[in-house]
């Protein structure tokens, strides 16, 4: 006989319930149900099925615990691309990230009805988010563009993403949380760092040479000197090279929080682990990050350690750049730093300045979605669908006009001077860490948005608005830190008195 506690009533009515012989027969159409699907379907079966059982556990966590639903999130931005590889499931996963922003936009909503604090609309980057928005929903009506299907799909990664702030805005709210966020993100890069040292010295799996050998395309662009271009669990090289960056930075502004020499060593090495599959890459647009945010770490941190530390790397790096080398990755590297010997620097130089006209003569653009890989699903034959805009600057002037093009820049702008100034007025040692690692990622993805399309994929899509979120969590919880604090001495002073 079971015994059910009071608060499990509903519970034991179940199983109550499920051993009745209705409940069984139940049981047993379900488990054939499943024998069959997985019978016929293989894994996908078991996939599908899995999904079906934890789908709604899941979304009503979403909703119920923002916490956890951001959790989510930052995993899935992270983990999406490698599961959209393996190709287990024949579903179009891009539909669970909008599902998952949806579900935390309603528990958002849901919130605000019962805590209704609208502040986080306020700040300077909040405006700006919302000015950018809602230009990009009246790019639809755009006399020019050749797709309104283009527009709905690329509107997905250019704007509705970036919902995300505001849920992350409202709901980071305490340093614990922080602290959870950075080690989980932390995490997932030495996750995705270990896959791909194991790609540069093992090899790749079945699935990953099925992919590199699929399309010609692929091989051109990932096969340079006899050696492949490493993309651990990202989409391709650059984004797995950017991340290393970001996930470098991250490491480097946390060695300036109040913790013991064992963890900063512990970051040290992390952060030439990060470097060293950044080079597996290949990817020539992340080499000239880290010394551009070394410039911007001694400005914002001026003292004499920190100006020998950049000028003893920054030797270090003259020795590298112009050093004579057989090495394929350290040429490559070297390169990098020589953009006027460069074919592909030259030809995106050429592109760049055949297309300013159409700009200057298109102020808001072509129409969202009109180059790339959905201008040639959605307008083959225009003359935009076969322009290759290799920078997201470029893209989004292309797309979206100069004017789209001063929105976004002056947005980039906000975040970064919000950051700077933010970082200067912090107090405490441990977050005013959190806000300069911040503003040096943000400053690195400034500068490496002009030669690729860093912002625009998973997980930066995702990552960067968060970044822009801790930028203004860590500067209210230091003034709330030190409210609480004035008032303790205000306490204090007052017993005394009396």
């Amino acid at each position: 006989m079971i015994s059910i506690r009071p608060g499990f009533k509903g519970i034991g009515t179940a199983f109550r319930l499920l051993a009745k012989p209705a409940g069984f027969a139940m049981l047993l159409v379900i488990s054939l149900v499943f024998a069959y699907v997985i019978k016929s379907m293989q894994i996908k079966g078991a996939a599908i099925i899995f999904v079906l059982m934890i789908g709604p556990p899941i979304a009503f966590g979403i909703i119920a615990k923002p916490r956890f639903g951001i959790t989510v999130l930052l995993i899935a931005a992270y983990l999406i691309m490698w599961i959209l590889r393996m190709d287990l499931i024949n579903f179009p996963l891009g539909t669970i990230m909008d599902a998952l922003l949806a579900l935390l936009i309603a528990g958002l909503f849901i919130q605000l009805k019962y805590r209704p604090d609208w502040s986080f609309l306020s700040s300077p980057i909040s405006i700006m988010i919302i000015i950018w928005i809602i230009y990009n929903f009246i790019l639809v009506f755009n006399p020019v563009a050749e797709s309104k299907m283009a527009w709905l799909y690329t509107i997905r990664s250019m704007a509705i993403v970036m919902l995300t702030y505001f849920v992350f805005s409202y709901h980071i709210r305490d340093i614990k949380f922080i602290r959870l966020i950075i080690k989980l993100w932390l995490g997932l890069s030495l996750f995705a760092a270990a896959f791909g040292f194991k790609q540069q010295f093992i090899g790749f799996f079945a699935y990953e040479e099925a992919y590199l050998y699929s399309d010609p395309l692929i091989m051109d662009l990932l096969f340079i000197n006899g050696v492949w271009r490493k993309f651990s669990i990202f989409s391709d090289p650059t984004a797995f090279s950017y991340n290393m960056i970001l996930s470098s930075l991250l490491c480097i502004g946390l060695m300036f929080s109040p913790i013991s020499n064992f963890k900063k060593f512990i970051l040290a090495c992390m952060t030439m682990f990060f470097l060293t599959n950044m080079l597996f890459s290949g990817t020539r647009s992340a080499y000239v990050l880290l010394p551009a945010s070394m410039i911007m770490l001694t400005i914002l941190v001026f003292n004499k350690k920190i100006l020998l530390a950049t000028s003893a790397a920054g030797l270090i790096m003259a020795v590298l750049i112009f050093m004579p080398t057989s090495n394929p990755a350290l040429y490559r590297f070297q390169s990098a730093f020589k953009p006027s010997d460069d074919a592909s620097f030259n030809v995106r130089a050429r592109n760049q300045k055949m297309i300013q006209p159409y700009i200057l003569t298109h102020p808001i653009g072509g129409g969202l979605g009109s180059t790339g890989v959905w201008g040639a699903k959605f307008s083959p034959g225009s003359f935009l669908a076969s322009f290759p805009p290799d920078s997201g600057y470029v893209r989004v002037a292309v797309e979206m006009g100069w004017v789209g093009l001063f929105l976004f820049c002056l947005l980039l702008f906000m975040i970064l001077k919000t950051g700077i100034s933010n970082y200067f007025k912090i107090l405490d040692p441990e977050l005013k860490s959190y806000c300069l690692a911040m503003v040096l990622m943000v400053y690195a993805l400034t500068i490496g948005n002009y030669p690729q399309e860093a912002i625009t994929q998973y997980p930066l899509n995702v990552y960067f608005f968060l970044v822009a979120a801790l930028i203004n969590a860590t500067y209210q919880l230091d003034k709330e830190k030190r409210k609480l604090i004035a008032g303790n001495n205000n306490t204090i002073g007052g017993s005394i008195r009396h």
